[in-house]
């Protein structure tokens, strides 16, 4: 791969805000490797960039206010500065579309979520003397190049990789269908090869990013045995170098057993899942068209603890749904006590235009939703609480990420902090050479009411960085097992 045309003195400059979920940050750094890989500088704020784009979050209402609200901030400095390019990008741009352009006359550029590769040339565009560029819907090539530009990821031992895009099922509160389309899976081989690079650049730890990831590969057709997750896992898992495989974030329809048994054979999965429930009510699930019961994600939850016996769940939750009364919302509280989820997102529930649920009467009081709100992160952090206390007195492997950012909490100098093999936080005391992506043995020997605490029982080095970026080197070659 080429390198980056050198940035002069008097390069343009962009910057790049982005909102949203863990698949959004991973867009940005696709988008600002094509800038960079321009010749283009990063700018650290609006004012002194030349181009200044929001790679946006539509899932819920407040998000794409937030972005407006930013937008008409920047109407003064566009006066000031008419060649400003300011554009709107992601999930946000494909479900407002041209309606933008009215709101936000000021803006140059409204770009949707398959597009988006192609920024610079559409910014191109604008200073070429378009008055307004919108680009939306399908696109003439795949979101994901065969060869990932590493170019805007930043150097660190953690990274992502995304395996699919989109999502084939209609829950009725969820946009994301219609914003990021149906399920598109990569070539197995891309991604592995993805991941060999990253590894060679010092990467200990990659997380596999898809909408409902355990979804991959039904799209690859005409394949004697058609790729799925799980044989991405055992070929991952065996990837000298890689210490931690993460998964983000799966469906309770698409959990098998194929994948439950990779999962619990794999030494290097995270044991720490996020397996959204969103409500404890069958009825509310109905509404919500979720397509379980909650006796089928217990199943579900069941099959995939009766072989990882310590795994821990995230879920994400949604209160105050139309129609959702207190015995719906009791029935959640009682749902996130029996599957002992480790953590919980906890969302409001707002109405999305274009979704099914939106024809529905939004009949919950705001005072009541911020109520439930509270209640069930209260009950998290309870739950949370207990499960963290009881792996005391156990054994693990700890990833470091870095210095405890509040290192009070510790009762030894110089505390580190990480995640252990099933995603419980520890500190554990400082020593010479420790590094962010070095895997430790531990034993788990108290708590603090927060974290557990860990002593070293062993140590396996971190591999230094590269001394070359990756994204200067030819990916590694090798073929997908399947």
């Amino acid at each position: 791969m080429p390198a980056p045309a050198p940035a002069a003195s008097g390069a343009r400059s962009f910057h790049l805000r982005v909102y949203g979920c863990q698949m959004n940050f991973y867009d940005g750094e696709l988008i600002r490797a094509g800038f960079l890989r321009r010749g283009y500088r990063e700018a650290p704020d609006p004012e002194s960039a030349d181009v200044v784009l929001f790679h946006t979050c539509s899932v819920r209402e407040q998000a794409e206010e937030r972005v407006h609200g930013l937008l008409g901030s920047l109407r003064a400095v566009k006066r000031r500065r008419p060649d400003l390019v300011l554009g709107v990008v992601g999930c946000m741009a494909e479900r407002e579309g041209r309606e933008l352009f009215e709101r936000e006359p000021h803006v140059d550029l409204v770009c949707g979520t398959r597009h988006f590769p192609r920024l610079p040339d559409l910014v191109e565009r604008v200073r070429g003397g378009e008055e307004r560029v919108l680009e939306l819907g399908d696109a003439p090539a795949p979101v994901d190049a065969p060869v990932r530009d590493l170019l805007g990821r930043p150097r660190a031992f953690s990274a992502q990789v995304a395996v699919m895009r989109g999502c084939d099922l209609n829950c009725s509160f969820c946009i994301v269908p219609s914003v990021r389309g149906r399920v598109a899976s990569r070539p197995p081989a891309e991604i592995l090869a993805e991941c060999r690079r990253l590894v060679e650049d010092g990467v200990t730890e990659i997380s596999l990013l898809g909408q409902t990831i355990d979804a991959y590969g039904v799209d690859l057709a005409g394949r004697r045995r058609q790729p799925r997750l799980a044989a991405l896992v055992d070929a991952l898992s065996e990837l000298e170098g890689l210490e931690r495989l993460r998964l983000i974030t799966l469906h309770p329809s698409y959990v098998t057993e194929e994948l439950a048994e990779a999962l619990a054979r794999s030494p290097k999965f995270l044991r720490f899942l996020p397996v959204p429930l969103q409500s404890g009510s069958d009825r509310v699930l109905r509404r919500m068209r979720r397509g379980y019961t909650l006796d089928l994600y217990r199943r579900r939850i069941e099959l995939l603890r009766s072989r990882m016996p310590d795994l821990e769940l995230v879920s994400d939750w949604i209160v105050g749904f139309p129609g959702e009364t207190e015995a719906d919302f009791e029935a959640s509280e009682a749902a996130l006590r029996e599957f002992g989820f480790l953590q919980s997102y906890v969302f409001q529930y707002s109405p999305r235009p274009g979704t099914r649920a939106a024809a529905l009467p939004d009949d919950v009081p705001p005072a009541v939703k911020a109520e439930r709100n509270h209640r069930l992160l209260a009950l998290q952090r309870e739950v949370a609480r207990e499960r963290t206390r009881a792996r005391v007195g156990g054994v693990s492997r700890l990833l470091l990420e870095g210095p405890a950012p509040d290192q009070a909490r510790a009762p030894f100098p110089e505390p580190w902090t990480g995640r252990i093999h099933n995603g419980h936080r520890a500190l554990v005391r400082g020593a010479p050479g420790f590094r962010p992506g070095e895997l430790l043995e531990v034993s788990l020997e108290g708590w603090n009411g927060r974290e557990l605490l860990a002593a070293v029982r062993g140590r396996r080095p971190a591999p230094a960085p590269a001394a070359a970026p990756a994204c200067e080197r030819p990916p590694a070659a090798g073929a997908f097992p399947v």
